[in-house]
């Protein structure tokens, strides 16, 4: 590492102050230096300032090279103890960690004052790497200790960042703040911009490591701009954000970050993160259900680490491998030896997360083994857990009493304990703020959520287990919902975002090249994500209003004062099997539904068939062949509960594997008002809102010629309304319009994005309108109708959690959305749309008016197409 400048200093010594401010500026100067006839004192430094450089740009092998000459060149014992020190410094973020180490303690003796202090602080990286802890920060206290009574204000610095960084992986209290920043102002100070700025992100770890995801991403934002401007590549950082998707989790984005950086860091040969970047792949290949990557990855992580001599990071990628194989079934007594055994390895060596998960699915197979003693042991020190560290790790702590307390036989104090557990993350998924990081946070509630129903439903306790299932269901829908940053940078964003894919599906459409207008459109949607996730950061841009956690689950006499006549169906998944709770009267009961991959099986027939017949025409074969799946899923889902549902309005609140079934296609539900929604909870949230008063607004997108038509009758059947047409319906002026209206209906293509649903879109003259945009609405419609394909359509997430236009609108406080599950013709959804709107002016419910039109629709001449159509049509909210 450089030393501080000092009066009179040659170009060699220049250069290696310049190395943490400029790199490429002082290879220039060192090359300079090298090209004349330097003496062996300034030759060794030049080549040293070189590959410090490099080490700074990432290029490690050329690093190593210029060290070693730096070695050879040293005719000075100290200068050549000094370049050995940086040599290991480059060595251990190769991965040579052996080596690394041997040349840092060849280097120590021979070097006194602030040089040894440099020397202690390059062997407690060594040791860091090599997973040494307590070791490495003993030898960065010494360094501060040298640094302060020399007077070094970089030694001490660079000391107090690592040493911060050390300890915010170790989780060791806010200590890792004062050091993070005291060495980020340090560094300012003395105009090392680059150190700043990596000090700065260390700061993001220590914040993302107690559990504030928002506030880390917001650093990470705003440091990943400052090294945008130094120009300078951070890839091995990309490991720092994969821990934070990770943390929320964010699956898919992990995994794709996880890939870059296995590539990118490949490409650069940096070995030591390479090996960091496959274990991380293999975790997150691991969450996403990739049992083979999640295999393969671990096991090439676990030889690099222990060719690396990194014993400590080896076990973790064990870990990775032991649960790949307990998903895939392995139920063996070797395999719970070694899952305990590399648990106890985990806590030794700092890495207690990791050890809590192994032993919770120990002790799990334990139980499949029939050694309840055994589990009993594993339980018991994993439930200590639940008293310290982040929310979804003290709610793992709680899940395992309630483990253990089963297996005792104690059913309420487990279920006490699960509702413990859940209670520790709702506070943590309300601190998330943003929509999509609270749907995403479902995960972690998923396993206590489904002890707990599976208790209830061994107890046959109807009431108990429509509780536990929304206890832990479309969660993110049931708490107080935050507004969005009001950031003029997010409106520019979102902005651009329209005008760019307006571009892209132009060029799409004409022939033209279209890949820079993807990477333009796929820029933008990340900055987008990372504004509506609070990481813009400062003031006026934080998230506004409550924060609360959602609220319990109503009670089955407060849902039947709300029902009236109406039933409520609520779908729960438990094992194998789909379940259903029935509320009718006052009362609950309990049905098996039979199989759950059956269900989800013939629903997706279902759907294939209905999209058959609307998007390739129709056919006797078609039209057979929908009429069967229909059958065959109304049997399995309405037979068992037919006696109680009679002819009455039907609340559905299905399994997010169902949530896009055109239920008024199955012949239960044709001509019936059937309302569907994500939950109970959410039903009844919708139902007790009163809608504003405002004049009903109409929408026509373009290149939709029958959009137009129809904006122009629905504006003949609801006088006062205020219709947007052609270049008029612009997205501001549409969302300014939609406060506070009591109606809405858009029509409009629409597009539903599978991968992130809330950029699904609606088409505007200015560009697509994206559900983000709908989050800044502040007092949304009573009643939206989307007449656009797809436009009721949800990404699921675990915990049932919608993600979409329904989620978005039912959160803000729409009371009622009409959309589509299904592509829809435009030519024969304006007559379908006219007659809802009718029926709804005449007095009708949404849900109602909706039942009516559909059956009148259906019944005309083209059966085929006209009642896939209709069925495409969907109540959600409270109809």
């Amino acid at each position: 590492m450089a030393e501080r400048a000092v009066a009179g200093a040659g170009p060699a010594q220049r250069a290696l102050d310049a190395v943490q401010r400029y790199p490429r500026e002082a290879i220039t100067l060192a090359r300079q230096v090298l090209a004349g006839p330097a003496e062996a004192a300034e030759r060794s430094t030049a080549e040293r300032a070189i590959g410090l450089a490099l080490r700074e740009l990432n290029d490690l092998p050329g690093a190593l090279r210029h060290l070693r000459r730096a070695v050879r060149a040293a005719d000075d014992p100290r200068l050549r103890a000094l370049a050995r020190m940086s040599l290991g410094y480059v060595l251990a973020n190769a991965g040579r960690t052996t080596a690394a180490l041997r040349a840092v303690t060849l280097a120590l003796p021979l070097l006194t004052g602030a040089d040894a202090g440099r020397a202690r602080m390059q062997r407690g990286v060594v040791l860091h790497y090599r997973g040494r802890f307590d070791e490495a920060v003993r030898d960065y206290d010494v360094a501060v200790e040298i640094a302060q009574r020399e007077g070094d204000l970089l030694l001490e610095a660079r000391a107090r960042n690592n040493r911060g960084l050390l300890n915010a992986h170790r989780g060791s209290g806010r200590g890792p703040d004062d050091d993070l920043h005291r060495a980020a102002a340090a560094f300012g100070r003395l105009g090392l911009d680059l150190a700043a700025a990596d000090a700065r992100w260390n700061s993001g770890i220590a914040t993302g490591q107690r559990g504030d995801v928002a506030g880390a991403l917001r650093c990470f934002a705003t440091v990943d701009a400052e090294y945008r401007r130094l120009a300078v590549p951070r890839p091995a950082l990309l490991l720092d954000r994969f821990e934070l998707l990770l943390s929320v989790p964010l699956i898919d984005e992990a995994v794709g970050v996880a890939a870059d950086a296995v590539a990118e860091l490949r490409r650069r040969g940096m070995a030591s993160d390479l090996a960091e970047a496959l274990l991380a792949q293999a975790r997150a290949a691991l969450l996403a259900g990739d049992l083979a990557t999640a295999t393969e990855a671990a096991a090439a992580a676990r030889t690099r680490f222990r060719r690396q001599g990194r014993r400590t990071w080896a076990t973790f990628a064990r870990h990775v491998e032991l649960r790949a194989g307990y998903a895939r079934g392995d139920r063996s007594p070797a395999l719970l030896a070694a899952m305990a055994r590399t648990a106890d390895q985990l806590d030794a060596t700092g890495w207690p997360g990791p050890a809590l998960t192994t032993r919770i699915e120990a002790a799990r197979l334990a139980v499949a083994l029939g050694r309840a003693g055994r589990a009993t042991e594993l339980l018991t020190v994993a439930a200590a857990a639940r008293r310290r560290g982040t929310a979804p790790r003290r709610a793992q702590g709680w899940h395992a009493l309630a483990l253990r307390l089963r297996l005792d036989g104690d059913l309420p104090g487990a279920t006490r304990a699960l509702r413990r557990g859940l209670a520790v993350l709702d506070g943590h998924r309300a601190s998330l703020g943003a929509t999509e990081l609270r749907a995403h946070s479902g995960a972690y509630g998923h396993e206590l959520a489904a002890e707990g129903l599976d208790i209830a439903v061994r107890r046959g306790a109807a009431h108990q287990v429509l509780a536990w299932a929304e206890r832990w269901r479309a969660n993110a829908l049931r708490m107080r919902p935050v507004s969005p940053p009001s950031d003029p940078g997010l409106a520019t964003a979102l902005a651009e975002l329209r005008m760019v894919s307006a571009a892209l599906e132009d060029a799409l459409l004409t022939g033209h090249p279209a890949q820079a207008l993807r990477r333009s459109q796929a820029r933008l949607e990340q900055r987008i994500r990372e504004l509506t996730r609070g990481v813009a950061g400062g003031p006026g841009t934080a998230v506004t209003g409550r924060t609360d956690g959602p609220p319990a689950p109503p009670r089955v006499s407060a849902l039947s004062a709300a029902l009236g006549d109406a039933v409520l169906l609520e779908l729960v998944a438990h094992g194998s099997r789909l379940r259903a709770v029935l509320v009718r009267d006052g009362r609950a009961t309990l049905h098996d539904l039979g199989s759950l991959d059956g269900a989800v099986r013939v629903a997706r027939l279902h759907r294939f068939g209905l999209r058959r017949l609307v998007t390739t025409g129709d056919g006797v074969d078609a039209r057979a062949g929908v009429a069967h799946t229909a059958a065959a899923l109304d049997a399995q889902l309405f037979d068992p509960v037919r006696p109680l549902l009679g002819d009455r309005p039907l609340v559905l609140a299905p399994i997010g594997a169902l949530h896009a079934v055109p239920w008024s296609g199955l012949p239960t539900c044709a001509g019936r008002a059937v309302t569907v929604a994500p939950s109970a909870t959410a039903w009844l949230r919708a139902a007790r809102r009163e809608s504003p008063a405002g004049p009903p607004v109409l929408v026509a997108g373009p290149r939709l010629p029958a959009a137009e038509t129809e904006v122009r009758q629905l504006g003949a059947v609801l006088p006062g309304s205020r219709s947007f047409l052609g270049a008029d319906a612009t997205a501001d002026a549409v969302t300014g319009a939609l406060n506070g209206a009591g109606m809405a209906h858009i029509a409009a293509h629409g597009r539903f994005r599978a991968d992130n649903p809330l950029f699904s879109t609606l088409e505007l003259a200015d560009g697509p309108l994206t559900a983000y945009e709908l989050e800044r609405l502040t007092s949304p419609p009573g009643c939206v109708v989307l007449s656009a394909c797809d436009s009721g359509r949800s990404g699921v997430r675990p915990g049932d959690e919608v993600m979409g236009f329904s989620a978005v609108l039912l959160a803000l406080g729409a009371r009622s959305l009409i959309a589509t599950v299904l592509p829809v013709p435009a030519d024969l959804t304006t007559t379908l749309m006219l007659d809802l709107q009718r029926r709804m002016r005449a007095g009708a419910g949404p849900a109602v008016a909706l039942a009516g039109a559909q059956r009148a629709f259906a019944a005309g001449p083209d059966a085929g197409a006209e009642h896939a159509t209709a069925a495409a049509f969907v109540c959600f909210g409270a109809g």
